[in-house]
């Protein structure tokens, strides 16, 4: 064989290898395609697609009152498919990104036109379908980008393209009145497992439920949805409605800050009640920062467990009365306000009046002496029974609450190693036993609810899409703490305390109330008592001889004044005197006494005003004397039983004669006529620039001047 042969020879085999190994391939690729199509398919499908959970919108938390206190708004991330108009229509394109790139820069301004051109342009290029526009985008402007051109779907020639706006949903979290009862309406943090407040315990409602949506990984490892359309919709999470009514809770806040900030003191609470039904209507909680402001970081009055000092009296001169081993007309020698006992003596804070008073008189000047020497004389010889009576009230148990953090209360016995000699008379005047804020409040407001103590109450409702899911009610923890003579005694000290006693300043004629002051060193670590920290706290309800209302206030370490009088009791007296001054319906002058027109001042009672604005006042003090379809139907002012009142005719650019006015009403009177109002002084108005029923330009200047 020759050279020539064996090369030819060779390119043959080599040919032939070649031709083989490409069927074998073009085999492989059959088998592959039809016969292992399906399975790897799956496979690959299993790889680059997968189910993702959708958030569900959270429900609302709504006050007593109707307010909104928590609510979920929609955000949402928007993203361009740059593809949805295909390939062959680059025109139509071209045409359109130019606008885009307009639009999209002067919404957001935070881009220029061309650098938002040249992003939408390279997304083309790159036929990218998945690109970033813009994070945190609102519903309300969502709607107005869906009609940009290129997002909103169009027709070219005898083809629909969809739009290539593709948005993502996200759930943002917010409190519309910002701090009130923030800590109450809580927060949940489910990777680090915290659940706070009411968000937190109603969790499981709040929530909802999460829908799927199936999305592809792409080139980059892009994940984008499959279709435009949700395969499995959330469903919304239920609404709560709380107890807390936003008004109140709105003072509550304002009277405690402002009684921290002149006390300087490191942190407190108030918490009111409603006696009757247990449900909270304010709690507020503020804890002093590092930087000096006042903030909600804790809820104080349902965590922090403390010994209460002299409001804890309640408890022990109402287990001795209810006992039969006291009344309230048992004397009791105070001496000069001190009385040594197992090396240590007990003081009152101030050098008493005189040195025998009685149980009543020496509850109302807050006797530490008084209470102490009651309590060990009928006690000392059997602890227990004065012990057994505390947890009989239920002190030594948790409320169970609605919302989760409670604090654990403390209620020695006899058999407790701690118990020493002095722990009765300690007891006696709150000290070695531990109660929340909330746990003493619901003490006082089983007193002054006949003797049912009920736990408190946050959570009243639960609705979903309108419809009640479930109700709830205050839970009995006590159906009768006391006998009604031992009620009837505890009461009248109460009242006492704020008519003859240490409440006596917080006092107000217009309303009767019960309460108790009290002051309680506070013990510091390993410091003991040593430091002369204070806690300042006044219990009480009002009104009195039919109580609605029950309020705690508690203040820490406060550097301006520690008594619980003047440091912890303006803040119940500011709560209660707005509460009642905004509740006619406790206005028993009014509301038990029928009215005539003798009673009546013949002169003018009320600044001139609206006349639908006076009839209302009139109904709601139960004046029915008054016919308004006899006033003359061409007098537009007129006066009733000495009350001028003006029928309004608001007509737009016409002076309104606003003589003798409020400001409200001449500002709605004006405001609404279209003039620009200034106002100089206050009263009523006495003078006004522009001369009624002369008509005038929108937008004129007009001053009026009150004295």
């Amino acid at each position: 064989m020759n050279i020539r042969t064996t090369i030819l020879f060779r390119v043959y085999i080599a040919f032939g290898l070649i031709v083989l190994v490409a069927f074998a391939v073009f085999a492989k690729l059959f088998h592959l395609q039809y016969v292992d199509g399906d399975k790897w398919r799956a496979l690959s499908d299993s790889l680059s697609i997968q189910e993702r959970e959708v958030e569900a919108a959270r429900g609302n938390i709504y006050s007593n009152d109707g307010s909104l206190l928590a609510t979920s708004v929609p955000e949402y991330e928007l993203r361009f498919d740059a593809m949805a108009i295909p390939e062959e229509e680059n025109d139509y394109f071209n045409l359109k990104v130019d606008s885009l790139a307009i639009k999209l820069s002067g919404f957001f301004k935070d881009k220029s036109s061309r650098q938002y051109l040249t992003l939408l342009k390279q997304a083309r290029n790159k036929k990218q379908r998945y690109v970033l526009i813009k994070r945190a985008v609102s519903h309300q402007d969502l709607k107005v980008l869906k009609n940009y051109p290129l997002f909103k779907s169009v027709r070219v020639g005898k083809e629909r393209y969809p739009g290539g706006l593709i948005t993502e949903r996200q759930n943002k979290r917010i409190l519309p009145f910002v701090n009130l009862a923030a800590r109450t309406i809580g927060y949940k943090n489910v990777k680090e497992n915290i659940h706070v407040g009411l968000e937190g315990a109603y969790g499981e409602y709040i929530d909802g439920k999460s829908g799927k949506r199936l999305m592809q990984r792409i080139a980059g490892g892009v994940w984008i949805p499959v279709n435009r359309d949700i395969e499995v919709a959330p469903v919304d999470g239920a609404d709560i409605i709380s107890t807390i009514d936003i008004n109140m809770q709105d003072m509550a806040q304002r009277a405690l800050e402002k009684q921290m900030i002149a006390s300087n003191a490191d942190e407190g609470c108030v918490v009111m009640m409603e006696v009757k039904t247990g449900e909270v209507r304010a709690v507020a909680n503020f804890t002093k920062d590092k930087d000096g402001v006042y903030r909600e970081k804790m809820n104080i009055a349902i965590a922090q467990s403390a010994e209460p000092g002299s409001t804890f009296k309640l408890a022990s001169y109402l287990a001795a009365i209810d006992d039969g081993v006291i009344d309230s007309s048992t004397h009791v020698n105070v001496g000069n306000g001190n009385w040594p006992i197992y090396r240590h003596t007990i003081k009152d804070s101030h050098a008493p009046k005189k040195s025998v008073m009685s149980a009543q008189e020496a509850f109302e000047q807050s006797s530490n002496v008084g209470i102490t020497k009651l309590i060990y004389e009928h006690y000392k010889d059997n602890p227990a029974k004065f012990t057994s009576k505390l947890h009989a009230f239920g002190l030594d148990r948790k409320l169970g609450l609605q919302i989760t953090g409670e604090g654990a209360p403390l209620i020695k016995t006899p058999k407790s190693k701690s118990w020493s000699g002095l722990s009765l008379v300690q007891m006696a005047y709150g000290y070695e036993l531990k109660l929340t804020p909330l746990q003493m409040l619901t003490l006082y407001n089983a007193v002054a609810n006949n003797g049912k103590m009920i736990s408190p109450l946050f959570v009243k409702e639960i609705r979903h899409l309108g419809n009640t899911v479930e109700k709830f009610e205050a839970r009995v923890i006590n159906e009768k703490i006391a006998s009604d003579k031992a009620l009837g005694q505890i009461r009248g000290m109460l009242e006492g305390t704020m008519k003859d006693g240490t409440g006596k300043s917080l006092r107000n004629p217009l309303y009767t109330s019960g309460g108790k002051t009290g002051t309680a060193q506070m013990a510091d670590g390993a410091m003991g008592y040593r430091n002369r920290k204070y806690q300042s706290s006044f219990a009480g309800y009002f009104p009195a001889e039919d109580p609605k209302y029950s309020i705690i206030v508690v203040i820490r370490n406060p550097r301006n004044g520690y008594y619980g009088a003047s440091t912890a009791g303006p803040v119940f007296k500011e709560l209660a005197d707005m509460v009642y001054a905004n509740d006619l319906n406790m206005h028993s002058a009014f509301n038990k006494k029928k009215l005539n027109t003798s009673a009546l001042n013949t002169k003018a009672l009320t600044l001139k005003g609206s006349r639908e604005a006076t009839q209302k006042v009139y109904e709601q003090l139960g004046l029915k004397i008054v016919n308004w379809n006899t006033i003359a139907q061409n007098d537009s002012t007129s006066s009733i039983l000495g009350v001028p009142f003006v029928e309004y005719q608001i007509k737009e650019g016409v002076v309104p004669n606003v003589m003798g006015m409020g400001l409200i009403d001449a500002l709605f009177a004006l405001e609404n006529s279209g003039f620009k109002t200034s106002v100089i002084g206050k009263g009523k108005v006495i003078r006004q620039s522009l001369i009624a029923s002369q008509k005038l330009p929108i937008g004129t200047a007009v001053t009026i001047e009150l004295k």
